[in-house]
């Protein structure tokens, strides 16, 4: 029996998404416009990177072929074109968001077909009734923030008075979120969690899709740093995703990093977590070696988009792009007859974009597995296709939502 791997690299877009100027985000491109940027020398950063963008393990499994679909031009790179040894493709989004639950739960199969609440940008942002009562209930003296902000600008700003008051920083984005930083020892990690707990139970009425603890430690502006311990508490998915149908037929899904949050933990056996996309890539080594035939490695890779995308770091991105790049052949070499590796995104959060939100974009479908055919899968009208081809893959019946293209990648051999 085949086993498959489905690495998200967290906010990768690669453009083109046809309803793009409905989010204001005609003409976003994450890779095009990273590869561009390297290009000119505006990828370039002293000790960390230089030069043409160098990503040859992606761009021989067709990456910047998918991106071509997408409707991108030739993507400057310092390698040639080399002959592709993969499947690649592009996937549109349906849903109608463009957030991470959205394109994770498309991906496993399940379109968001419903709109999320969100936060209006004024100040303060959160309804009084709801603030109050989360002060309330959460014993507390106050909250700091309320109001639209980037997470690392607020702990900044706001990071000392939250020390000194015992009042948690509370903000929202663009996206459907109430996001809580608190400090891990002065206001206490599990504290933090209790209240954001609280907090999901109160904004459920509203239809707000995540609460996200952001656990930060440091003691001034210029030392406070986010820690691995995030958690996001999400609504679940609306129906069974691809995880339930493996967890229903006695298969194993093993979620790297925030995949278990993401789905609020159903359909996911086990959950492996790591400090930055080095930690969770070596997570996910350490599932393929351990998954048995049937099961399911489910990986996110989310510094792309929260260190990177979200801050606008070209250099940043960049690098990581060609750190993860470097590290892929060590999961090609673990791949065993049978088995399915796809790559993809959940959005685009292109560093070049005004602002510092996600951009609408198509996402890349990479991927190869020992017998299975390489070249175009064309582009998928959703990104239910993905999950569809792997519950294909791995024998379990598919879903409503999406087409698998299991048969043309076998068939084609």
């Amino acid at each position: 029996m085949a086993r498959a791997f489905l690495f998200v690299l967290d906010s990768f877009g690669i453009g083109g998404a046809p309803d793009a100027v409905s989010f204001g985000d005609r003409g976003s491109d994450t890779f095009g416009h990273i590869a561009s940027a390297c290009a000119r020398g505006d990828g370039d950063r002293d000790g960390l990177r230089g030069g043409p963008l160098d990503l040859p393990n992606m761009e021989a499994l067709g990456l910047g072929r998918a991106a071509l679909l997408a409707g991108g031009k030739d993507v400057p790179s310092r390698n040639d074109a080399p002959p592709t040894t993969g499947f690649f493709g592009s996937a549109q989004e349906v849903s109608k968001g463009k957030d991470t639950p959205s394109g994770h739960w498309e991906i496993a199969g399940v379109p968001v077909s419903f709109d999320w609440g969100y936060f209006p940008e004024t100040v303060p942002t959160f309804p009084a009734a709801l603030t109050d009562a989360a002060i309330r209930e959460g014993g507390l003296p106050g909250i700091l923030g309320n109001c639209h902000a980037s997470g690392t600008e607020i702990m900044a700003r706001l990071g000392e008075e939250h020390i000194r008051t015992g009042k948690p920083i509370c903000y929202t984005s663009a996206d459907s979120v109430f996001q809580i930083a608190a400090h891990e020892t002065h206001f206490g990690l599990e504290r933090l969690y209790e209240f954001c707990g609280i907090v999901r139970r109160l904004i459920d009425p509203l239809n707000i899709g995540r609460v996200i603890a952001r656990p930060f430690v440091g003691e001034t502006k210029e030392t406070f740093e986010r820690t691995a311990n995030r958690r996001d508490y999400a609504v679940p998915p609306p129906e069974p995703t691809l995880l339930d149908r493996l967890a229903g037929a006695g298969r194993q899904v093993i979620g790297i990093g925030k995949i278990g949050d993401i789905f609020a933990h159903r359909g996911v056996g086990e959950v492996r977590k790591g400090a930055g996309n080095m930690a969770l890539f070596d997570a996910a080594l350490g599932a393929m070696d351990d998954a048995k035939a049937g099961d399911l490695v489910f990986a996110n890779f989310v510094d792309f988009d929260m260190l990177y995308g979200h801050r606008r770091d070209i250099p940043g991105y960049a690098a990581a792009l060609e750190a993860f790049d470097r590290r892929l052949p060590e999961a090609l070499a673990r791949l065993q007859n049978g088995d399915l590796l796809i790559l993809t995104a959940d959005h685009g959060c292109d560093p070049s974009w005004k602002g510092t939100d996600h951009t609408r974009e198509q996402v890349p479908v990479i991927g190869t597995g020992p017998g299975l055919a390489s070249g175009s899968i064309g582009t998928r009208r959703t990104y239910a296709d993905i999950g569809e081809t792997i519950a294909e893959h791995l024998g379990i019946p598919t879903g409503p939502h999406g087409t698998s293209f299991h048969a043309a990648l076998a068939g084609n051999a």
